[in-house]
């Protein structure tokens, strides 16, 4: 299975632009089966307000929905994609997953990062698993990734893949997907975005490196700070399925949930 991570510099405020880019590279490359891209790849990421947002935002099925469906059933692709989403008067960061039959489903972020908690109503759909046929993937979003329930909820629902969307300014987590993917023994896809933002006072900078990461911790596929364009591998799903660390450790298996603390 081929799967990949598109890296790049969304043009703020520009969702068509966004989309001519996202069309233009992938009818430049081969087959890929399964694409990830950053977190509001669509529109940019640092609002001056809700009211911003919102102007920017639309509804799951609306016309940019449409234009990424089509995208998708050109090439054959399924892909994951950082969408400002509104429901009612609620703005969400999300990330939406989508082939060529349509949308198969979206997970709304959980976990809010800095001035996000004031553009974002914090997620609600939980943490969704969904059956693409080769492979069970999850999706999180950004800064999901400092939360290890999130990742562990998607391995023990069956996600082989991860398919993981964000916008990082923090250096941490190139690294620490390496021991997300350890504990919990799957593939994780990061599509980070490059780049800066300066609206507002407020510049966020962004730090590439998006990387394809193995249920053994090894990064297969990398990409620099500043590198744009997609980057693909072929893996094969069915090595995170073993969750054997020995030939007698198992790591779901050895977990004791009833000892662990509840701190709910």
């Amino acid at each position: 299975m081929k799967i990949g991570f598109f890296q790049f510099s969304p043009f703020f405020g520009k969702p068509q632009k966004n989309l001519k880019i996202i069309e233009e590279n992938i009818d430049n490359v081969g087959n890929i089966e399964l694409l990830v891209f950053p977190e509001l790849a669509l529109t940019g990421y640092t609002f001056e307000d809700s009211e911003e947002a919102y102007s920017l935002s639309e509804e799951v099925g609306g016309e940019l929905t449409g234009k990424l469906i089509n995208i998708a059933r050109k090439k054959d692709i399924k892909m994951a994609v950082g969408f400002l989403e509104r429901e009612g008067k609620h703005l969400y960061n999300s990330s939406i997953l989508l082939g060529k039959d349509g949308i198969i489903g979206v997970y709304r972020k959980v976990h809010l990062f800095r001035e996000e908690k004031a553009v974002f109503k914090a997620g609600n759909t939980g943490f969704p698993v969904f059956d693409i046929g080769k492979a069970k993937v999850g999706l999180l979003v950004c800064f999901d990734w400092i939360f290890p329930e999130a990742a562990r909820t998607l391995a023990l629902k069956g996600a082989d893949i991860i398919l993981h969307s964000a916008n990082l300014v923090l250096p941490f987590y190139q690294k620490a997907a390496v021991t997300r993917a350890i504990e919990n023994k799957v593939f994780i896809v990061l599509a980070n975005r490059t780049g800066s933002e300066e609206r507002f006072g407020t510049r966020n900078v962004f730090t590439g490196r998006s990387e394809i990461v193995d249920p053994e911790g090894k990064i297969i596929l990398e990409a620099g700070e500043e590198d744009e364009g997609i980057f693909a591998v072929d893996i094969n799903p069915e090595e995170a399925r073993n969750k054997n660390i020995t030939e007698l450790n198992n790591i779901f298996e050895d977990r004791k949930p009833e000892l662990y603390e509840n701190w709910g």
